[in-house]
């Protein structure tokens, strides 16, 4: 149902809530931002906001799915979500959103629809005013260029898997099963792919095996040279970073082109980190926060995605000091004054320069990712 109050009514009956944001707390620095704007919404509005950490949204889901099953269609324990892809599809469609939410919050004003379509299409899924972007991510890759000459890095999947022919176990990626790992395989596709148009349509039996065909020829020559031989996976993004900030691998897959700044300026990576971008382009895709349909709290969860999507917070979250995380927002329609907040947020070294950014390629339709995550995992316990 879509939400009809004015903002000021929102405002005066989130005060005294507590937001319970489901989000992901595998990163020190992304849960170091939550906690700031946990302090900024109580500090200002009166909302209080408690991070409960997972490690993957699914459970968060799950957790919906089964107060629905319930019958509890009010004072649900979930009030927020990070969301993005099939989570956000299994949600949708299954009815379970409050909503239609996004276009009740003033700061929505300020958002980029035109120039970052992603902001308002997830993964191939209108989103319907029923989430509200908070961060824009594109595929990268770290290196750390005293061990590896810029000149020397792929600029293609192809190029990828002849490299790492030539530095065997110098190159990994995070298991399928974490939203990385399963980029990783996920912008094969889109490169190795016959047909990308095919991508933006549900993946169907008939098509599926042979339309995949090229990434699992290529994979496949490329697992034996991968970290011991492709026998093992880091879990996650951090514990794949933690291999190249020890000299374990050289290459690492990154869905924040900042990360290589923020990680040095946080001590996580080493100073001489850099990133690099496939030459025809990369995956991108926004993050987004959605509100179950029984939230207990939902005014209050609407504020803090408001707030999110305030200046103030984007610029904080696009400093690679705190996140590294690039803006949603569309910088010409801000003052001059808040336009001047992001540009001391591209001062580091290791930040690319904007030339280098290479075009965004859209995220397949969530069922690709479903399938070859459950492909690699019977192919690497096989």
């Amino acid at each position: 149902m879509p939400e009809t109050r004015d903002f000021p009514q929102i405002l005066e009956e989130a005060r005294g809530q507590t937001v319970y944001w489901n989000a992901w707390g595998g990163d020190p620095a992304t849960n170091d931002f939550i906690a700031w704007v946990g302090e900024e919404v109580e500090e200002r509005y009166g909302v209080s906001l408690v991070h409960v950490k997972l490690s993957d949204t699914a459970e968060a889901v799950s957790r919906v799915v089964a107060e629905k099953a319930a019958g509890r269609d009010d004072g649900g324990a979930v009030d927020l979500i990070w969301i993005n892809g099939p989570n956000f599809l299994a949600m949708k469609d299954q009815g379970l959103l409050y909503g239609p939410f996004v276009e009740a919050l003033p700061n929505f004003d300020l958002v980029d629809v035109e120039d970052k379509p992603s902001n308002v299409v997830d993964f191939t899924v209108p989103v319907d005013g029923l989430a509200a972007p908070w961060r824009v991510a594109q595929v990268a890759y770290l290196y750390d260029a005293e061990r590896v000459a810029a000149d020397t890095v792929p600029a293609s999947i192809a190029e990828l898997g002849e490299w790492a022919a030539a530095n065997p176990g110098r190159l990994t990626h995070p298991t399928a099963r974490d939203f990385l790992g399963a980029t990783f395989l996920k912008q094969a596709l889109v490169e190795l792919v016959a047909d990308p148009a095919a991508l933006q349509a549900p993946a169907a039996d008939a098509t599926y095996e042979e339309t995949v065909a090229p990434v699992w020829d290529w994979y496949e020559a490329l697992r034996p040279h991968l970290w011991r031989a492709g026998a093992e996976f880091p879990e996650s993004g951090p514990a794949q970073n933690q291999l190249l900030a020890d000299g374990e691998t050289d290459i690492a897959i990154t869905f924040n082109p900042a990360e290589a700044a923020a990680g040095a300026i946080q001590g996580r990576l080493p100073e001489t980190t850099r990133v690099f971008f496939l030459e025809d382009g990369t995956i991108g895709n926004t993050s987004f926060v959605a509100i179950p349909y029984n939230a207990a709290n939902a005014e209050g969860a609407m504020v803090v995605a408001d707030f999110l999507m305030s200046p103030q917070a984007q610029a904080r979250a696009q400093d690679p000091a705190n996140l590294g995380a690039f803006t949603v927002l569309d910088l010409s329609a801000l003052s001059a004054e808040e336009r001047a907040a992001f540009d001391v947020t591209d001062a580091h070294p290791a930040m690319p320069a904007p030339e280098e950014f290479v075009r965004v390629l859209p995220e397949p339709h969530p069922s690709w990712m479903t399938r070859l995550v459950e492909d690699w995992e019977r192919r690497i316990s096989g």
